[in-house]
């Protein structure tokens, strides 16, 4: 009886993407910031404070920020309100203002007995690393959105780079200030990252009635 060939048959995989939200990650409202501060300030979580607000008032991408090494917010003593990084992944500087509520808060951090002799401003707890990772970075932002009832699927680290940037566009619709925050090069990719072109189309489509 000759032997029949059937064709093979491949496993059904689950969607690595199912039932979760990709693309861009949503920037924070103001209201959704100030609920996070205030749920840090209660817990008396220096780091971590000073951590969100860095991020928010940095605009700087996950691998800049964790890097920050104290010497470079701090002159004579005195938390610097302009600070100016170069950027791993353009080899770039990049200049960014820090808050008065923002240089408070990392002034406080600095003191805290945790700090001392630390060269990072937020050093690992673990021996075989200078700095804390981008991977655990990206868990306290998980841990941050989910503490206000927010779906984390839809946010990332990269929600705290966009968040001032996108309420800087939001209230005075300039676009050529957002490139040079961010340090893009290209205004095509800030529109791109901002979402501009979708948003306007949104706003347009809401004011419309038929």
């Amino acid at each position: 009886m000759p032997r029949v060939q059937l064709p093979a048959v491949t496993p059904k995989r689950r969607a690595w993407n199912k039932g979760r939200l990709v693309g861009q990650k949503r920037p924070l409202l103001p209201k959704q910031v100030w609920a996070i501060r205030a749920r840090l300030e209660l817990a008396g979580n220096l780091r971590d404070l000073a951590l969100f607000n860095v991020a928010i008032d940095s605009k700087l991408r996950g691998c800049d920020l964790v890097s920050l090494k104290v010497i470079d917010l701090l002159r004579d003593d005195k938390i610097r309100e302009r600070v100016s990084v170069v950027q791993s992944k353009t080899n770039k500087p990049v200049q960014f203002e820090l808050a008065e509520n923002t240089r408070e808060t990392v002034t406080n951090w600095i003191k805290s007995p945790e700090m001392t002799g630390c060269l990072f401003l937020f050093p690992s707890r673990f021996h075989d690393r200078p700095h804390i990772s981008t991977r655990q970075y990206g868990r306290l932002v998980r841990d941050w959105v989910v503490s206000i009832g927010l779906e984390p699927s839809g946010y990332g680290t990269h929600s705290m780079r966009r968040t001032k940037v996108a309420e800087i566009y939001r209230k005075t619709g300039n676009l050529r200030a957002v490139p040079l925050l961010l340090g893009h090069t290209k205004v095509d990719s800030t529109v791109r990252y901002l979402g501009v072109e979708l948003e306007e189309a949104l706003s347009i489509a809401e004011r419309i009635d038929i």
